[in-house]
């Protein structure tokens, strides 16, 4: 049973529209996490290792800023009988895992075009990216080539309206192939509009923002991103 400690600790970390994306795509082909290793960038309540460990993953290594997120990332996999396969570490985006390369590596980073704010019982870290929501994106794109194994793959949420044609072209440049797996709009409630980005709020509303009433819902697409040559991007 959980103490009024680890109740507020998992409801600063629980699971976000997003993260349900990448976890419906992951269980949908389960052959990317069969025996893979697997790493997580940023992974907050640890339920997408937990997935790829329920598929049969290998390995399940995990990364995030917050040690409050280890701890939760940790409790779970271990609730979930994955401990002996795990290792979660504290620190920022690849560094704890330097020189390691991994099978399926997943994401769903803070990329909301806003400045850190704590919004809805969460850390200022949780959705924070910067004014153009690319600093933390930018920085996994540049970093996640050498810690692909050969045939590996990525799978990354993403806010279109920061500029899918821009993270492609980066992706490109890199050496990386760029697939859209899938797409869905997701609610933006509106204290999360009321920080956001001005100038993106208004050149993507009506694009890939929608607002009805007091009602919005901004794109988000599910990336698969590997090695332009390699053959471990499922059609």
């Amino acid at each position: 049973m959980l103490d009024r400690d680890n109740v507020e600790i998992s409801n600063r970390f629980r699971p976000s529209d997003y993260t349900a994306a990448l976890i419906q795509c992951l269980l949908a082909d389960q052959r990317q996490a069969k025996w893979a290793r697997v790493l997580e960038v940023g992974c907050g309540s640890g339920v997408l290792l937990s997935a790829a460990g329920a598929a049969g993953a290998a390995q399940l290594t995990g990364v995030d800023i917050e040690a409050d997120a280890v701890a939760a990332t940790t409790r779970l996999l271990d609730h979930n009988g994955h401990a002996a396969i795990s290792d979660i570490h504290e620190g920022e985006m690849f560094a704890p895992v330097r020189n390691r390369r991994f099978d399926l590596v997943l994401a769903n980073l803070p990329h909301f075009p806003m400045n850190p704010a704590a919004i809805d019982g969460r850390l200022p870290s949780w959705s924070a990216g910067g004014a153009d929501g690319r600093k933390l994106l930018d920085s996994f794109l540049d970093n996640l080539s050498p810690h692909l194994a050969s045939g590996g793959r990525a799978l990354v949420a993403h806010n279109v309206f920061i500029g899918l044609d821009t993270t492609k072209v980066k992706a490109a440049k890199l050496g990386l192939s760029v697939r859209v797996i899938d797409s869905l709009f997701v609610p933006l409630p509106q204290e999360k509009l009321a920080v956001m980005t001005p100038d993106i709020l208004k050149r993507e509303t009506g694009h890939s923002i929608h607002r009805f009433g007091c009602y919005a819902f901004g794109e988000v697409a599910v990336l698969s991103l590997a090695h332009a040559s390699s053959p471990g991007d499922y059609t």
